[in-house]
C-alpha cells in the first residue's frame, strides 16, 4: 500500500503577487481556478519550493520576491509527511541576499536544515507545467534536468552527485583553458569525475529501465499514448562490467583527450552530454515528430508513470503540481486523467482558467478561485 504525503497549510510572505496568504487544506486534491495572471501558478510554484532547487520555474530567489519587498519571501507549510507530521518554512531574497549572495534558507519543525536535500525525508513532489512541452523538441540539456528530477526523486543523493560532477568538470575545464596540465592536479580531477560520471550515468539507467517496465506492465490500462524511452550516454564506450572498471576507463578517457577538449574548451564526453530517447510505442515514431497533442499526451503519460514509479519506490505517493492541466483535453480523457490522478493516492494541486473542465472530479477536491492574490475556497460540486 502507497501511503500519502499531504500538506494541511499553506502560509505565503510576500512570494510573488502574494503579500500575506493562508490556505487550510484537508487530504484532498487542490484545484485552483481563475483568469491568466491571478496567481494560480505562483501557488503552484510555491509548493515546488518545498523540494530542493529552485521550483518549478528555476528562477532567482530574488525574482520570486513580491515586488517592493525588502524582507525577501518566505514560504511554510504543515504537512503530513513521509515521516508523520512535520512544519518547514523556507525563504530567500530579499537584501540579505542581495548583500552576501545568501541562498535559499531552511528550517524543519524549527531547526536549521543542513541542506535541501532533507526535504526528501519528508516528501517528493512531481510536476508538470505548460514550460515542459517543449521537452521533446528542446536541447537535450531539458531532457536531462527533467530525467534527473525523476531521479531525484527515487534516489535522493543523485542531485549532489550532479553539482559534484559539474564543479569537478568546471575545474577541469578551467584548468586546460589556462594551459595548467599538471597531471596530478587533472588525474585528480578526472578520478572524481569518473566516479560521480559513473554513477550518475548508472541512476538514470536504473531510473530509466525501472520506467520502461512499468510503462510496459500498464500496456492497455491508460488512455494515454504508451512511450518507450532510453538513455543515451557514454557508459557505451567504455569497456568493463563493474562500475570500478567503468570509472578507471571513463578516467583514462578523460586523460587521452586532454588536448582534444582544451581545443574544444570544454569536456567533450561525459554525463553532461546524455539525452533521454523517447518514442510513440503505437506509431514507432520519435516524440519530436509526433504532433503537438501527441507529445502533450506522451508527456502526461510519462509524469503519471514516474509518479507511481515514486511512490512504488519510496512507499509515499508524491505531491503533483499540474499546471493548466485540462486545458488541450477533452471531456472523456480529462476525467480518465482525474481518475489516474486520484488512483496514485496522493495529493494533487491543478490549476484551470474553468472550473468547469474539473467537474468530474467533485468531492474528490477542494475547489478555491484566484483573483489578483486573493484566493477563496468555493464549494465542491
Amino acid at each position: 500500500m502507497v501511503n500519502a504525503a499531504y500538506l494541511t497549510r499553506l502560509k505565503l510572505t510576500d512570494f510573488r503577487n502574494y503579500g500575506q496568504l493562508t490556505l487550510d487544506l484537508d487530504k484532498r486534491h487542490v484545484v485552483l481556478t481563475g483568469e491568466n495572471g491571478a496567481g494560480k501558478t505562483n501557488l503552484m510554484e510555491a509548493v515546488s519550493f518545498l523540494s530542493p532547487g529552485r521550483g518549478l520555474r528555476r528562477a532567482a530567489y530574488g525574482d520570486v520576491c513580491r515586488v517592493g519587498s525588502t524582507q525577501g519571501f518566505t514560504v511554510f507549510a504543515a504537512l503530513e509527511g513521509m515521516e508523520g507530521p512535520v512544519e518547514i518554512g523556507t525563504s530567500g531574497g530579499g537584501e540579505a541576499e542581495a548583500a552576501g549572495g545568501i541562498g535559499r534558507k531552511l528550517k524543519i519543525n524549527g531547526t536549521a536544515a543542513r541542506s535541501n536535500d532533507e526535504l526528501l525525508d519528508h516528501l517528493r513532489i512531481v510536476w508538470l507545467t505548460p514550460a515542459m512541452d517543449g521537452l521533446f523538441t528542446g536541447p537535450a540539456a531539458d531532457r536531462r534536468r527533467f530525467l534527473d528530477r525523476q531521479v531525484l526523486s527515487i534516489d535522493p543523493g543523485h542531485g549532489r552527485r550532479v553539482l559534484d560532477y559539474e564543479r569537478a568538470m568546471r575545474s577541469r575545464n578551467r584548468l586546460l583553458s589556462e594551459g595548467r596540465l599538471d597531471p596530478v592536479w587533472l588525474d585528480g580531477i578526472e578520478a572524481q569525475m569518473a566516479e560521480l560520471g559513473v554513477a550518475i550515468a548508472l541512476a538514470r539507467r536504473e531510473l530509466v529501465a525501472m520506467l520502461a517496465k512499468l510503462i510496459d506492465d500498464a500496456q492497455g490500462n491508460n488512455p494515454f499514448p504508451q512511450a518507450d524511452v532510453a538513455l543515451q550516454d557514454f557508459l557505451g564506450e567504455l569497456s568493463g562490467e563493474t562500475a570500478a572498471e567503468r570509472e578507471d576507463g571513463f578516467a583514462g578517457y578523460l586523460s587521452e583527450m586532454r588536448s582534444r577538449d582544451a581545443a574544444a574548451g570544454r569536456t567533450l564526453t561525459g554525463p553532461h552530454r546524455s539525452d533521454l530517447l523517447i518514442r510513440h510505442r503505437e506509431k514507432n515514431m520519435d516524440a519530436a515528430r509526433c504532433s503537438t497533442g501527441e507529445q502533450k499526451a506522451l508527456l502526461v503519460g510519462l509524469v503519471l508513470a514516474h509518479a507511481r514509479l515514486t511512490g512504488d519506490i519510496s512507499g509515499h505517493a508524491p505531491i503533483m503540481l499540474l499546471d493548466e492541466i485540462a486545458a488541450h483535453l477533452d471531456e472523456g480523457r480529462r476525467a480518465a486523467l482525474f481518475d489516474l490522478v486520484d488512483d496514485l493516492g496522493g495529493q494533487a494541486f491543478m490549476t484551470g482558467t474553468d472550473r468547469q473542465m474539473f467537474s468530474a472530479l467533485g468531492e474528490r477536491a477542494q475547489f478555491f478561485n484566484v483573483k489578483a492574490g486573493e484566493v477563496t475556497a468555493e464549494a465542491a460540486g
